[in-house]
């Protein structure tokens, strides 16, 4: 049998996801359903580094 979530509960896990997205310059979110239910929302942000601030190689 199939769970219909409430529109309450659609919406609150939406808007979590909206602002994590928003919040993010890089990175991913990911959205955890257990039995047809979301139950968690994960966001990983990642931080890039420019070109020219990386240390430069030793010459030997």
């Amino acid at each position: 049998m199939s769970h219909q979530p409430a529109e309450s509960e659609v919406d609150s896990w939406i808007e979590i996801v909206r602002q994590k997205v928003s919040a993010l310059r890089f990175g991913s979110v990911q959205i955890i359903v257990h039995e047809g239910r979301v139950t968690q929302v994960e966001s990983t942000e990642k931080t890039r580094l420019a070109a020219d601030s990386t240390p430069a190689q030793v010459k030997k």
